[in-house]
C-alpha cells in the first residue's frame, strides 16, 4: 500500500516536473519572439511635426530624397502648393507599391498621406488586396520575390473641383502617375490621383 502510495507520488511528480518544463519553454519561446519583434520594430528617422509626417529608418533612398524636399517646401515662407501635390502623390506610391520593405502584411506603405477618415477602409482594403500575399519577415526568412519603386513620374497635374462626403473641394488637386518598378512583377503601373484640402494639408482622396 506504501509503495503504490509513493509510486503515485512519484508519477504526480514527474506529471508535474513535465508541466512546469512545459511552461518554461513557453515563456522562453514568448520571450525570444517578443525581443525579435521589438528588434523589428521601425524607428522613425526624420519627420514633419506640424504636418503629422513621419520618415521610418526602412524606406528606400528614393522614398528619402522625396520626403526631404517634402520637408524643404512645407518648412519654406511660401508653400508651393503644386511641388507639394507631387511629392504627395510621388511618395505615397513609393511607398504604398514597394512591398519589398514592409514587415508583415499589416505593415501597410503611405496611408499617413490619405485623406484622414479613409485611412482606416483604405488600410483594411490593402490587407485584403495587395499585401494579402506579403509574406511575415519578422524572421528574416522571407524568400518572396516582392516589388521596389525605383521612381514616380506625375504628369498632367490640374486644379479641379472635386465633390466627396457632401463636401467640395474647389481647388482639389488631380494628376496622371506613372510607377517604375526594378523589376516588372505585374504591379499597377499608371493611373490617376486626386488630393483635397484637410485644413492645412493635401490628402489623398481618390486613386484609380
Amino acid at each position: 500500500m506504501a509503495k503504490q502510495k509513493k509510486r503515485k507520488i512519484k508519477k504526480s511528480f514527474k506529471i508535474l516536473l513535465f508541466v512546469v518544463i512545459i511552461l518554461v519553454l513557453v515563456f522562453v519561446g514568448y520571450k525570444l519572439t517578443n525581443k525579435k519583434t521589438e528588434d523589428k520594430k521601425v524607428k522613425v528617422e526624420d519627420s514633419l511635426e506640424e504636418y503629422g509626417y513621419v520618415l521610418n529608418e526602412n524606406e528606400t533612398q528614393y522614398y528619402k530624397d522625396l520626403f526631404k524636399e517634402l520637408k524643404k517646401v512645407l518648412n519654406s515662407d511660401n508653400v508651393d502648393e503644386e511641388k507639394y501635390a507631387t511629392l504627395v502623390g510621388q511618395l505615397f506610391l513609393a511607398d504604398f507599391y514597394n512591398l519589398d520593405n514592409k514587415i508583415t502584411k499589416n505593415d501597410i506603405g503611405g496611408v499617413q498621406f490619405v485623406y484622414t477618415p479613409y485611412q482606416s477602409d483604405f488600410s483594411k482594403f490593402a490587407v485584403e488586396s495587395i499585401y494579402h500575399y506579403v509574406e511575415n519577415s519578422l524572421y528574416e526568412k522571407r524568400n518572396q520575390e516582392l516589388p521596389i519603386v525605383t521612381s514616380v513620374d506625375i504628369t498632367n497635374i490640374k486644379q479641379t473641383s472635386f465633390d466627396y462626403q457632401e463636401k467640395t473641394d474647389e481647388e482639389a488637386w488631380t494628376f496622371n502617375y506613372k510607377i517604375n518598378y526594378e523589376k516588372d512583377l505585374g504591379y499597377q503601373t499608371e493611373g490617376t490621383m486626386t488630393l483635397v484640402h484637410n485644413e492645412k494639408k493635401l490628402e489623398i482622396v481618390d486613386l484609380k
